[in-house]
């Protein structure tokens, strides 16, 4: 469990230190014991990856005293006071100072066992803590940008620095949440148009009857309340980069006036007959997949092969679950300076929940998780709050059931909530599945 991390024992009975010695291996801790505090004292600097067991009374410098000295060293280190000879002032001095428990003598073997693993699962967090906020204060370039190690966010970002100074239209594939509009701002900060206009359209939040006007602009007396001239969209991304989010939600007779305009790089202001000539590189941004739209009649073919010139697709979050430790981290430290709060660590616990989760909102989601374990308040559907800092990891029960939970509505998700689809790909009997949905809280409408 604890890794590469050991107990240092500081006891200068020699009987007391061996017997426990032995008591740490056959738990499999890995253990050293001392006879005085002095040689422990020289090994501590900050990231020491150990925990101290340390008696009180020492020949040469006391245990309350190596206590000190561990916590000016590095305050996060977990030190575990013993004394036979311990009172009430003096458990209140060693917890003062910072000790992380405080046991006396006589005790049973169990209770210091169950003290220092718990210790070491703290420290070994604290210091996965540690490297990924060095991770994070040591990126450069675009990943400072598009957070992650796995393989398939190192494709994104390859395919990005690959194109980002062609001209070429782009089309970025990937469920709502995964980070579409970061991918396009990255083609544009890695460009050279990222001096001018990045332009964001989200197209299904346009009205149909504000659409050539938003996109193309307009002549003063064009139609009715056109009191002034307005530049459009596209002519103002000239020279920059043009995102068109949720393409797929564009209406036909729209796609056929903007396809004249991706083709020819013109716009014609409504009210006006000249023709602006542009240089805008176009970005589409879509959850669906428009190869099927356009088979479906749903989506122009010839709109989307033209965009279709270079192809990006996001993975969710559930397929670079490696990913989580360093977007959470990433997150609860911009939540924490956002909200002007010490930022908080995970417990083990917490962190399986998260790993074991679906993120059917995918990193947004994500985001949301961080900014209310930052702000210590419940959330739904995974609440991060019920777990404290030294929770004790999930039973072998609810292991599994975060397990199905994640697998059926990764499978809800893919389907769009079809129960006929997701039964036949997990091989599942209806009657079963919808038991296991309703056991589990999954509600089939949020899927489709």
């Amino acid at each position: 469990m604890s890794g590469t991390l050991s107990v240092l024992l500081v006891e200068d009975d020699d009987a007391v230190r061996a017997s426990s010695i032995q008591t740490f291996q056959l738990a499999g801790i890995d253990a050293k014991g001392f006879g005085s505090a002095e040689p422990v004292r020289d090994m501590l600097h900050p990231d020491f990856p150990a925990v101290i067991v340390t008696d009180v009374r020492l020949p040469g410098m006391n245990g309350l005293a190596l206590l000190e000295h561990a916590t000016r060293a590095d305050p996060k280190l977990p030190v575990v006071v013993i004394t036979g000879h311990g009172d009430i002032s003096m458990a209140v001095e060693a917890m003062r100072i910072g000790a992380y428990d405080f046991i006396e003598k006589p005790f049973p073997t169990e209770r210091l066992v169950n003290s220092v693993q718990r210790a070491l699962e703290r420290r070994a967090l604290t210091l996965e803590v540690g490297t990924l906020r060095r991770k994070l204060s040591d990126r450069d370039g675009i990943e400072t940008v598009l957070l992650g190690q796995s393989p398939a966010i190192q494709e994104v970002r390859r395919v990005i620095l690959q194109v980002a100074d062609a001209a070429a239209d782009v089309l970025i594939l990937g469920e709502t949440g995964t980070g579409k509009e970061l991918v396009a701002r990255c083609l544009h900060q890695f460009s050279p148009r990222r001096d001018n206009n990045f332009v964001a359209l989200n197209c299904g939040a346009m009205p149909e009857t504000m659409f050539e006007s938003e996109v193309f602009g307009h002549e003063t007396g064009a139609f009715t309340g056109a009191s002034r001239q307005r530049v459009g969209r596209l002519e103002h991304a000239d020279g920059g980069t043009l995102l068109l989010d949720e393409i797929e939600s564009m209406p036909l007779a729209l796609q056929v006036k903007l396809l004249r305009a991706v083709q020819e790089r013109m716009v014609e202001r409504l009210g006006s007959n000249k023709e602006i000539p542009i240089d805008v590189r176009i970005v589409a941004a879509t959850k669906e997949d428009l190869a099927e739209l356009s088979r479906q009649q749903r989506f122009r073919a010839d709109l989307y092969y033209r965009l279709n010139v270079i192809s990006v697709t996001l993975p969710p979050l559930r397929e670079r679950r490696e990913d989580i430790p360093l977007l959470f981290e990433h997150f609860v430290l911009q939540g924490a300076a956002r909200f002007r709060r010490e930022a908080p660590v995970l417990s083990s616990g917490q962190r399986q929940k998260l790993m074991a989760y679906a993120w059917p909102g995918n990193v947004r989601e994500l985001r949301n998780v961080a900014d209310r374990f930052v702000l210590g308040v419940h959330g739904s559907p995974l609440d991060l709050t019920k777990a404290g800092a030294d929770a004790e990891p999930p039973s072998f029960a609810e292991q599994v059931d975060a397990f199905e939970r994640a697998t059926l509505a990764e499978a809800m998700s893919r389907h769009q909530g079809n129960i006929a689809a997701v039964s036949d790909s997990l091989k599942l009997p209806r009657k079963t599945l919808y038991d296991k949905l309703k056991r589990l809280n999954l509600a089939i409408e949020t899927f489709r």
